[in-house]
């Protein structure tokens, strides 16, 4: 019953996801870029709070459990913050070119 009415518009064809002239752009560096200092970022800070608490005499004069929990919360959420709009905020490489390969493959089908 729905689709036996007609629209009153046309959808406008559906764009390309990638484009080779997009390898020449700046944005598509800069985004990458982006990801790489993030997720640098996120690794090394939580590591080195972990080791921290590993290497310390005793527990109680480091931030603990809770502390490292909130490194890692706090590093996610501001890189996220803060490169969302550059290049998305996966902070993950691997979900950074799984979805780079989806749409490889979408667009080519």
């Amino acid at each position: 019953a729905q689709g036996a009415e007609e629209k009153d518009y046309r959808e406008p064809p559906a764009a390309p996801v990638f484009e080779v002239e997009e390898l020449t752009s700046w944005s598509f560096y800069r985004a990458g870029i982006a990801e790489f200092v993030a997720t640098f970022l996120f690794l090394y800070i939580s590591i080195l709070t972990v080791m921290g608490v590993n290497k310390s005499a005793s527990k109680c004069a480091t931030v603990g459990i809770q502390g490292i929990a909130w490194s890692f919360g706090g590093m996610i959420f501001a890189l996220v913050y803060c490169t969302a709009g550059i290049s998305g905020g996966h902070i993950n490489p691997a979900v950074t070119f799984g979805l780079f390969l989806v749409a490889q493959r979408r667009r080519g089908a």
